[in-house]
């Protein structure tokens, strides 16, 4: 009898403890020359650090040690006051589609490129424990098409379409 409850305790265990969601893929490669520049964000799930937000956008800097400067700008739709916010981010991998961003150093987060446009002009960006999410584009649009295709392969992700703020860009 206690083989039984000491293998029911660690099954207990390790099924609390195994991960909530499948791994998260991304792209096979990103070519940062492409990435860097200027992104419009078209949606988002809602955080305490973009809450209240339109005109969104980031701008990214490839810096000379290869780590990224990360720009974030935002209009407050209560007051059109200007926020920005500057970070930095660095690939974890060869790929560059895993990367680390901190905007209050020493704590970093995921960014994980899940989609991108061939020609760079939309990207998906997430994390792993879905929690975050972004839709990003080089234009303060994108197409009916490209929006649904984005929203069905997030979905088929474990992400939840439901929680999705979409930006207003003016």
């Amino acid at each position: 009898m206690p083989y039984v409850f000491f293998f029911l305790t660690t099954l207990f265990f390790f099924v609390g403890c195994a991960p909530k969601y499948a791994p998260l893929p991304t792209v096979k490669q990103v070519e940062l020359h492409k990435y860097i520049g200027d992104w419009y964000e078209i949606a988002r799930f809602e955080h305490f650090f973009e809450k209240g937000c339109k005109n969104v956008s980031a701008t990214y800097a490839l810096k000379t040690n290869g780590d990224i400067k990360v720009t974030n700008r935002c209009t407050m739709i209560e007051d059109n006051r200007k926020k920005e916010a500057i970070g930095v981010a660095y690939a974890t991998d060869t790929t560059n589609a895993k990367l680390k961003v901190s905007f209050f150093r020493p704590f970093y987060g995921d960014y994980w490129i899940i989609a991108l446009a061939d020609d760079y002009s939309y990207a998906l960006v997430g994390a792993p424990s879905r929690e975050y999410l972004w839709i990003l584009s080089r234009t303060k649009t994108i197409d009916t098409a490209t929006k649904e295709n984005l929203i069905a392969k997030i979905t088929d992700l474990g992400f939840d379409a439901a929680k999705l703020i979409w930006t207003v860009q003016e």
